[in-house]
């Protein structure tokens, strides 16, 4: 299929309905710490399991989705997140609100795997711009989710939450209606490329998936752990001031929301293991060069570098996964999307330790020396005959 799907955009929207909701949860914790007399371990604890929760779920939800179609996890998993943000406003109890905060993340646990499954099978050649789109739309979830959240809490009125249900609920029934037409043609796609023999391997190659994983962990190390320090490293070590701390993380999301659709893009017309290989050989020196950068207006120039080497490898990675274990692609959606993403905020407080003992510039460090390891597996790719073959039958066309 050489033409963009663009019913892939219903599952952009999708995805930044399921992020915007995850994304209002911390938003929120300032208002239920004066509100409901919390503690900083109350809220850090609650954040913490429902990161956790999702993540964990992701892979068990899409492993069980390969073998058993459930197309109806998708619309479910919005409903779900949506509800429980819009429950926060009549209740008080904590573990009512932890209980949401699961809810959250079933919602979302449900949903990445089946809808990264069914943009893969619709996105035909272009599964790197697919998977950049489908991906944009949890960046933009995720910066517009807590601005929101903040607005209906600290502005206007609390209540104002409701909107969050309303919206996903509309999402959720518009995908619901498309779900039986998208299925079909996925169905005839998958029909189509056998025919062509352009049909995905008919088995796992685990041990090119495993590769993979130690490479996605290394970029969920620099993910994470530039979203936890980088204001923070600023401020510290360079004199910034709080908000140009903030700041700086703003234009990290921004400039990634840009690249990760970019990325995706580059990859379909240069290789998805090329585009892997070049980010990771970028993100040693832009980690390198940031983290001895010496003053602020440096720092501040090697961010885009910085943006590129973390947020280019994402689509690619995904398709990569996807294609690797052809035979589970709703499990690899589930560990690319979810699994491996959460790797990174494990170490951080690792990080934090060693932050508070040798200071915060050489405890960052590590973020070039994982990058060495990313770009050391990259090179232990191997590009999938399934993806080779489209290219093939475009030249002989």
């Amino acid at each position: 299929m050489n033409r963009f799907d663009p019913r892939i955009y219903l599952f952009t929207v999708g995805h930044f309905a399921i992020d915007w909701a995850q994304g209002a949860i911390p938003a929120l914790l300032p208002f239920f710490i004066a509100t409901c007399s919390w503690s900083y371990q109350d809220a850090g604890t609650l954040i913490f399991a429902n990161l956790v929760f999702s993540s964990v779920l992701q892979p068990v939800i899409g492993y069980y989705a390969d073998r058993v179609a459930r197309p109806w996890f998708a619309p479910l998993g919005i409903v779900l997140s949506g509800v429980s943000i819009s429950v926060l406003p009549f209740v008080t109890d904590y573990w009512t609100i932890f209980l949401c905060a699961m809810v959250s993340g079933l919602g979302s646990a449900l949903y990445h795997p089946e809808g990264a499954r069914m943009v893969n099978g619709l996105a035909g050649e272009h599964k790197g711009r697919a998977l950049g789109t489908f991906s944009v739309g949890g960046n933009a979830g995720f910066a517009v989710g807590p601005m929101f959240a903040g607005f209906c809490a600290y502005v206007a009125d609390i209540h104002l939450l409701l909107f969050y249900a309303v919206f996903n609920t509309a999402v959720a029934l518009l995908l619901l209606h498309r779900m039986p037409a998208i299925q079909r043609d996925i169905a005839a796609m998958g029909h189509a490329a056998e025919a062509k023999g352009q049909a995905a391997a008919t088995k796992n190659d685990w041990a090119s998936f495993g590769k993979l994983t130690i490479l996605i962990f290394a970029r969920s190390i620099g993910f994470d752990v530039c979203n936890a320090f980088l204001p923070l490293y600023l401020i510290s070590a360079l004199g910034a001031t709080a908000a140009t701390g903030s700041l700086a993380l703003t234009l990290l999301f921004g400039l990634g929301a840009v690249i990760t659709y970019f990325g995706g893009i580059l990859a379909d017309r240069l290789g998805y293991v090329r585009i892997l290989r070049i980010a990771f050989f970028v993100m040693i020196p832009a980690m390198f060069l940031l983290v001895n950068s010496g003053t602020l207006t440096l720092a501040l120039l090697f961010l885009p570098l910085v943006a590129f080497a973390l947020f280019a490898p994402y689509s690619s990675a995904v398709v990569l996964g996807q294609t690797y274990l052809g035979k589970n692609i709703g499990f690899a959606s589930g560990v690319t999307l979810g699994l491996t993403t959460t790797f990174g905020g494990l170490v951080t407080p690792l990080i934090g330790r060693a932050a508070d003992q040798i200071g915060i510039a050489p405890a960052l460090q590590i973020l070039w020396m994982v990058a060495i390891i990313g770009a050391v597996c990259s090179f232990a790719l191997r590009t999938p005959e399934a993806l080779k073959q489209p290219e093939a039958v475009r030249e002989g066309e």
